[in-house]
């Protein structure tokens, strides 16, 4: 299969790699230098300079197709078809002679909407990532005349030139929806790859009538489905990851008139301060053959790794195909969402631990987005910072955000499903002063909400941000439910309640002059 042409222009390869196994592709890493064989089996990687996205540098090209459509900002800036076509000539002229790594794949689980994707990478350690995060083609005889709608190039050793190439930096993410490829260069961070498509199907499935979701979603034993929208660091992968359901998937989904169904095949954990005890099965699936790590520490005499040091960075990341998890579901679909969590990290303590909300508040809350920066996450963040994110995912929305939401609403409305918003962060006062909650407890809560237990006990609405609050949860202290009650002083409670309000309200400003009067009302009162 080596004499394949894998893209249009690129020619005069080194050895072309088709669609090697994970034991193989191991090989290759530690015979090129790209990872180590760690304690247990999983491969360690570095990704060098960029251990995170770098989510100012992603282009589309502006075309008669997007001009309209995409969300122009600075996550999704535009560039010329001219600017595009002298990066592909650098690509290409900068993998002349080398050996590249080819995966052919799908985006999408329901067979009804896959997209078929084609992953051709500079590293080894790149198509296992691509092994892992998408849906493989398993038919030997399908892989030989495989034809990809789409196109991933990944050349991390590849670096613009930004006052030659017309980029913001080094590190180049480009999509050019005409000549269905995209271009990730400069960084060797797998996560660019991951979101890279991310955007695309966001860009795609919409026109389709596709709500496309940043959310991990999991199912009961009485075939309820359930989806977590939440940012980074909020408890997304771990809270669906419940030894008492069964995963569908973990970070991003398709809501379309079927169900909901799963874009990937695979997992892409944080793991910094990873814990047997409260997640083991991201525990297990990450210590084992097969799971590829990056970033994270070792002891270079045992082997052994350290998910407790950041001396590389706090984003310590894990891949893993979806079946490490016990009990997953295999064709990664489900039914229409019967319960939908809405998670945020609130570091200053004031959001309680649990709420129910009604329609309009659902849609308020996706619109906004919210969760909290902590000290030490970001150079110059030195206390709690409220942060909005569109959608639980504005890098990665191509359209703007009322679009989502209208199909967010629309479904909710028709399948009559129950919105619950989960706070994560901080109780008893802001980082600093109080604690962040109990995992144990986030779980009750999220039980307790997912098999009906709270349907019969008594709410109080709260009296800032008008949800409702239930008055008691199984497994949960009674205190722990009213945040005002867990701080020693109440009127710095309030002051603080007041202050995220204002927060709220001016990011919502954006988007009140395309929202509907009831969910411009939903927001918090002051």
């Amino acid at each position: 299969m080596t004499n394949r042409v894998p893209f249009d222009g690129l020619i005069d390869l080194g050895e072309v790699h088709w669609n090697l196994s994970v034991p193989v592709l191991y090989e290759h890493c530690v015979k090129r230098g790209e990872g180590q064989v760690c304690q247990d089996g999983p491969l360690l990687v570095m990704t060098g300079q960029y251990t995170g996205r770098s989510p100012k540098d992603k282009y589309f090209v502006r075309n008669a197709a997007t001009a309209n459509k995409v969300w122009w900002s600075d996550d999704n800036q535009p560039i010329t078809r001219a600017v595009y076509d002298r990066l592909e000539a650098k690509v290409r002229a900068f993998l002349h002679g080398r050996d590249v790594y080819v995966q052919d794949c799908y985006v999408g689980a329901d067979p009804k909407y896959r997209v078929p994707l084609r992953v051709i990478s500079q590293k080894a350690c790149h198509s296992i990532f691509a092994r892992h995060m998408f849906i493989n083609e398993t038919d030997r005889r399908k892989l030989s005349t495989f034809q990809p709608e789409y196109t991933v190039i990944a050349v991390p050793d590849l670096k613009a030139v930004p006052e030659l190439d017309e980029m913001r930096t080094e590190v180049s993410v480009a999509i050019n929806t005409e000549r269905r490829t995209l271009l990730v260069a400069g960084s060797g961070y797998g996560g660019e790859i991951k979101k890279s498509v991310f955007t695309l199907m966001n860009y795609l499935l919409p026109q389709r009538n596709i709500l496309s979701m940043h959310c991990s979603a999991n199912v009961g034993e009485a075939g309820d489905t359930a989806i977590f929208f939440g940012l980074s660091g909020t408890g997304k992968t771990t809270l669906s990851s419940d030894p008492e359901r069964h995963l569908i998937g973990d970070d991003e989904h398709g809501w379309s008139d079927d169900g909901v169904f799963n874009l990937e095949a695979g997992c892409y954990a944080k793991v910094i301060n990873l814990s047997a005890k409260a997640e083991p099965q991201i525990w297990q699936a990450t210590h084992r053959f097969g799971a590829m790590l990056e970033n994270v520490a070792v002891n270079q005499r045992t082997r052994k790794i350290d998910m407790s040091d950041p001396r590389y960075t706090v984003n310590t990341r894990a891949m893993y195909p979806i079946e490490f998890i016990p009990g997953s579901v295999h064709s990664g679909m489900g039914d229409h969402p019967k319960n939908i969590v809405m998670l945020t990290c609130d570091a200053f303590g004031v959001l309680p631990p649990i709420a129910k909300l009604d329609s309009a508040q659902a849609m308020y809350h996706f619109i906004s987005g919210y969760t909290a920066k902590v000290a030490g996450t970001e150079r110059g963040i030195t206390e709690p910072q409220a942060t909005f994110s569109t959608c639980f995912g504005a890098p990665f929305m191509s359209l703007h955000p009322t679009v989502y939401s209208k199909l967010l609403g629309a479904k909710i409305a028709k399948h009559k499903s129950v919105c619950w918003l989960i706070n994560t962060g901080w109780t008893g006062g802001p980082d600093g002063i109080g604690h962040r909650m109990q995992i144990a407890h986030t779980r009750a809560m999220v039980s307790a909400a997912l098999s009906g237990k709270l349907d019969a006990v008594g709410y109080d609405v709260d009296p800032t941000f008008g949800m409702l609050v239930p008055r008691s949860c199984p497994d949960v202290p009674q205190e722990l439910l009213t945040p005002r009650n867990t701080w020693k002083n109440k009127r710095a409670y309030d002051d603080k309640s007041r202050e995220l309000a204002h927060s709220f309200n001016k990011n919502f400003e954006r988007f009140a002059s395309q929202a509907s009067k009831r969910t411009r009302m939903a927001g918090p009162k002051i």
